[in-house]
């Protein structure tokens, strides 16, 4: 015989997910040409600004200088214009060039400006297509393979990576829950029984064993899969020794809510109907047996959640139930008191 007592337990549940890379960014060259060398280690970890790639520069630092020539050259047309501009605007106050003359001056002064103008910005684009062909990367994290090798032609803005950078620390961990689960949850916390958990989680890995960091649940979806009829949570995990890869399967055990007044009832106590419907036999204050019907909730290590059909300090058979009959008088043994579940 046990006595049943409340306590608060945490009601959790394990869900089967992936993790994804917490930034993944894909290299792609931004101007046409031939790779010239490779910089860096298939799967090496790289910093963000790092030299990936070079991409042969003489026809890209031919057009850059070509274009600073040309603004070179625009700048000193500046001068000789807006010199003459200067000269007419004075010689047409006292009649000496016609009113055409200065405004004819003025106009090729003005252009002249406009050209430096047009040249300087040919000078930036032709600079910014020579810097492109230092491909550096856009984040720090691990990089994957390279597919392309030296002496390979690459394209601007092409549809295939050179490569791929992840950041996998932290990382993120996706895991899936039906969404009748998600309403039967709102529906416990909103009857104000239950108390919403914490939103730590903790990682089983393929193999089984435990990851040691604990994660925290960063967020819900807010649709649900029409094709599963399951929403999206995602957690984010640390992952300082790299133990987690993007794609691994694992299981994430989540605390959902917590009931402070908790009643567990050893799953040996609880019999079944052919219909489910379970039972227990309390023993009352004259030591006389009876069948209680009980509402169960979860299973939990090694007892059942009783959501009615219990109350503190009662008194329930937990050994020889197919031998004692409802009615009975009966001498109790009391059990060691049942240990607090997860403790």
């Amino acid at each position: 015989m046990v006595e049943v007592q409340s306590e608060a337990v945490a009601l959790s549940t394990e869900l089967a997910g992936r993790t994804s890379a917490f930034v993944t960014a894909e290299v792609r060259p931004q101007v046409t040409g031939i790779i010239k060398s490779r910089e860096f280690k298939e799967g090496a970890t790289v910093t963000a600004g790092q030299l990936l790639y070079v991409i042969e520069p003489s026809v890209y630092k031919a057009t850059f200088e070509r274009a600073r020539a040309e603004l070179t050259s625009a700048e000193a047309l500046v001068l000789t214009t807006r010199v003459r501009a200067e000269r007419y605007a004075e010689l047409v106050k006292i009649n000496a060039v016609s009113k055409q003359e200065h405004d004819d001056a003025r106009a090729t002064h003005l252009s002249s400006v406009a050209a430096v103008e047009q040249a300087r910005a040919s000078m930036q684009s032709a600079r910014i297509n020579l810097d492109y062909t230092r491909v550096v990367a856009p984040i720090g994290g691990r990089i994957g393979r390279s597919s392309v090798t030296q002496g390979a032609l690459v394209t601007a803005g092409q549809a295939t990576a050179l490569a791929t950078i992840a950041q996998l620390d932290p990382i993120y961990v996706d895991v899936t829950q039906s969404s009748v689960q998600l309403l039967q949850l709102k529906r416990l916390l909103s009857s104000g029984g239950m108390q919403p958990a914490s939103t730590k989680v903790r990682l089983k890995l393929e193999d089984g064993s435990d990851y040691v960091q604990a994660g925290e649940l960063q967020f819900t979806d807010v649709t649900v899969d029409a094709s599963t009829g399951s929403v999206t949570l995602r957690a984010l995990f640390p992952n300082p020794e790299g133990l987690l890869l993007p794609g691994m399967y694992v299981r994430a055990l989540l605390d959902e809510a917590l009931d402070p007044h908790a009643i567990m009832a050893p799953q040996q106590a609880v019999t079944r109907d052919e219909k489910g419907q379970a039972s227990v036999l309390v023993v009352d204050q004259s030591n006389k047996v009876h069948v209680r019907s009980l509402t169960t909730g979860r299973a939990i290590g090694d007892r059942w959640q009783v959501l009615s059909g219990l109350a503190p300090g009662e008194r329930v058979v937990v050994e020889g139930n197919d031998k004692i009959k409802p009615g009975a008088q009966v001498t109790p043994v009391p059990k060691a008191p049942l240990a607090p579940v997860g403790g």
